[in-house]
């Protein structure tokens, strides 16, 4: 009983540390500025208003170009790098799953490695590679460089789930006259949909946060990405605190929203792999 009680108050003590800068950030979008300046520090706002969130929704970061505009170009290169990540990832999982082919285990090997390679070692020369394919300053770069990091990963967790289908579910759906294409839907896609949603978390983050490629392959600034919008708000001698906190609070609900739709499906899917049967 004690041991209990020690670890969910162990337990409940880190998910307070954790949860408190979120609070913070939430507590200071509310706040008007004499609040978030004052010398004494106030967990709570006393006059709780919306003058932030009015200020980036309402006004323009740049000439031209409102919070609005960010936001979608983040969603965009999002939601297609999570839809091309989760098609060719399934896809190549599956190829290596039930294939034998030369130099499978070096391919599997290589997945690996390129995990290992620091981002920034890689800006110059995917930044040249861009270039030359005539993708410079275009949102289709940043996808196609987004899609390059999370591959890897989603497809070396994919293989597991598709390993893990029997093979005899497959040939009893053949038997029964469906096609490749018809047991691939309907037999193998919702056995190994819980991996795919895993691996799609793991990709939406990915792209949804990136800044230093999204800062160096896009030079119009109404092409950039909420992470590079960011960076209005931090001058040489001040920081808009405020509009800050407001647009930090807004960046993250996407990610929390896309959580709580596919947590249930995540959590089955992480878990998956630790149950034979």
């Amino acid at each position: 009983m004690v041991k209990r009680v020690a670890l969910n108050g162990a337990g409940l003590l880190v998910a307070l540390f954790a949860a408190f800068p979120v609070y913070w950030m939430i507590a200071t979008s509310l706040k008007p500025n004499r609040e978030i300046f004052s010398a004494t520090p106030r967990p709570v706002p006393t006059a709780p208003t919306l003058e932030h969130y009015r200020e980036i929704l309402t006004g323009n970061l740049i000439p031209g170009v409102t919070f609005l505009d960010f936001f979608l170009n983040s969603v965009l290169v999002a939601v297609s790098t999570v839809v091309l990540s989760g098609l060719v990832a399934l896809l190549a999982a599956t190829a290596v799953a039930r294939f034998r082919f030369k130099l499978r285990t070096s391919f599997l090997i290589m997945l690996l490695v390129v995990q290992m390679i620091p981002l920034e070692a890689l800006v110059i020369p995917l930044f040249l590679m861009i270039q030359r394919l005539g993708l410079y300053n275009t949102l289709p770069s940043l996808v196609l460089t987004y899609l390059g990091f999370s591959l890897p990963f989603a497809v070396w967790m994919l293989r597991g789930f598709v390993a893990a289908v029997p093979k005899e579910l497959e040939e009893a759906a053949a038997i029964d006259g469906a096609s490749r294409a018809q047991t691939f839907r309907r037999v193998l896609f919702p056995l190994v949909a819980p991996g795919l949603v895993a691996t799609s978390i793991f990709s939406f983050i990915t792209a949804w946060n990136e800044l230093i490629f999204a800062l160096t392959f896009v030079n119009d600034q109404d092409r950039y990405t909420l992470p590079v919008a960011m960076t209005f708000f931090f001058g040489r001698d001040d920081t808009a605190w405020g509009p800050v906190m407001a647009a930090s609070t807004l960046f993250t609900l996407p990610v929390i929203v896309f959580f709580l739709l596919v947590q249930r499906r995540m959590v089955s899917g992480l878990v998956a792999g630790a149950v034979k049967g």
